[in-house]
């Protein structure tokens, strides 16, 4: 039975509630050792994101589905796991018409949709149109104002509904910073961008029409969903002025202390709002840090908190993510659990929370550890890598089939010697440092069917509804 640690309960965590307001906010790129309450080591200050984890529940062992940007969105929103799915972001929408998700289900249940930030799921015909058709609001949400990609992607231009505001008409040069690698640091491509636009007032824009947002809502009316994808501290890291040589981890800890920031002026506004005990805030990021070895070794900072790799890897830094949820009354206070969680799994639990029968194939509710009332229901999960490759956990048990990360870690010297694949104890080495393949051939003979399973067969049906 997974173990549920309370620091302090509150009353009335067993019993299921009635529809609460959701925000969902998805810091992008941001490592598990970045935050503070879960490495205490950490040399960024993130006194918000910590406030929520004093207020709520600590989720240790939740993943997700894919150590990179689009892919784990795409299970994030569907409770599919990606790699059911083989289209291109660039020429098409990736999230099928009529496929449930998570706006969808919530709309369904009488709630008003909305995004705000990184949409990544791409469009009908790709993003150059004058109607993006295809996105947010074909898929579930009844408000769309963002981007349709990483800030390093271009074109550069926002997006209110299905409409470029206002349109790419001109041309930005290639950015760098010295000091860094080519993809950390201020890091973009060079390529169209709308008049005017500017990456450093991006992170601030969402974090403004995010507080208007929930200032509207304020007023009454049915229970909504904000699902709030930030473009930090994703590449380029643009802080701004305010932030900019206040961390000791140079542009990166700049950045993540705005992402901070952002997240602690939208927990302020529904202080002010009297909209926090009627609200479910769940806060992840969506794949692990750009942080390499010798960055650790620079800064004394260790973006993956001692787990080994970085984004785009199998390894437990390239996924393993930080994940809290608070609602007063509702979600136990000051507590951890290590309930094994899946992005693709909050599909379901929201599902649960409202009374749909909405489900994804691949999504299992986490409502019982949510509320306290009971253990996580999920005992395996599969992870996608930057280059394609699968990895597969059962309980304590990751096995990863293949030599190296398989994402964005360089290669290490003899790593194509030794055995074929990697085998991990992780209720003993989460850092990955002792590999079991050869002395546990059973549990990879088992491992490799649970895989091959999953793949074959997925449960439920593939169908869109």
């Amino acid at each position: 039975m997974r173990r549920l640690v309370f620091v302090a309960l509150i009353a009335g965590c067993a019993t299921t509630p009635s529809k609460p307001n959701v925000v969902l906010i998805l810091a992008d790129d941001l490592g598990y050792g970045d935050v503070h309450a879960n490495n205490p080591d950490s040399k960024i200050p993130t006194p918000h994101i910590d406030r929520l984890a004093a207020e709520g529940l600590r989720f240790t062992d939740a993943h997700a589905p894919a150590a990179l940007c689009v892919p784990s969105r795409y299970g994030l929103l569907t409770g599919r796991y990606p790699f059911r799915q083989r289209k291109s972001v660039d020429r098409e929408s990736l999230i099928e018409p009529g496929r449930t998700t998570v706006a969808s289900l919530l709309r369904d249940a009488g709630y008003q949709t909305a995004i705000i930030g990184k949409w990544h799921q791409g469009f009908d015909g790709g993003n150059g149109g004058a109607e993006l058709t295809g996105g947010p609001v074909d898929r579930g949400f009844d408000r769309f104002f963002g981007m349709h990609a990483s800030l390093d992607i271009p074109p550069y231009f926002f997006i209110d509904g299905r409409r470029p505001a206002p349109p790419p008409t001109e041309t930005v040069a290639a950015s760098a910073s010295e000091g860094w690698s080519p993809i950390q640091g201020r890091f973009w491509r060079e390529g169209k961008v709308a008049p005017g636009f500017r990456h450093e007032e991006v992170l601030p824009e969402f974090g403004r029409r995010a507080v208007a947002h929930l200032e509207e809502h304020a007023k009454g009316g049915n229970p909504f969903f904000l699902y709030l994808p930030l473009t930090g501290p994703h590449t380029p890291w643009v802080p701004t002025a305010a932030f900019r040589g206040k961390s000791a981890v140079g542009l990166y800890g700049d950045f993540v202390m705005q992402v901070d920031a952002l997240v602690g002026d939208v927990l302020a506004a529904l202080d002010r709002l009297h909209l926090r005990d009627d609200t479910l805030v769940l806060f992840s990021s969506d794949n692990g840090p750009v942080w390499y070895p010798t960055d650790d070794q620079r800064f004394g900072h260790r973006a993956a908190g001692g787990l080994r790799g970085m984004k785009g890897d199998a390894w437990e830094g390239g996924h393993r993510m930080p994940f809290l949820a608070r609602w007063p009354g509702h979600v136990p206070v000051g507590a951890t659990t290590d309930a094994l969680v899946s992005f693709t799994d909050v599909l379901a639990t929201l599902a649960e929370l409202v009374g749909s029968a909405a489900r994804g194939e691949d999504s299992v509710s986490f409502l019982p550890a949510l509320l306290g009332s009971g253990p996580g229901k999920r005992d395996s999960l599969v992870v996608l890598t930057s280059k394609g490759k699968l990895a597969v956990r059962r309980g304590h048990w990751k096995m990863i089939p293949f030599r190296g990360g398989g994402g964005f870690s360089e290669k290490s010297a003899g790593e194509d010697a030794g055995p074929e694949g990697q085998l991990y104890d992780l209720s003993s080495d989460r850092s990955e440092a002792r590999n079991l393949w050869t002395e546990r051939p059973e549990i990879v003979a088992e491992l490799k069917q649970l895989l091959e399973r999953e793949k074959a067969n997925p449960p439920g049906s593939a169908a869109p509804r």
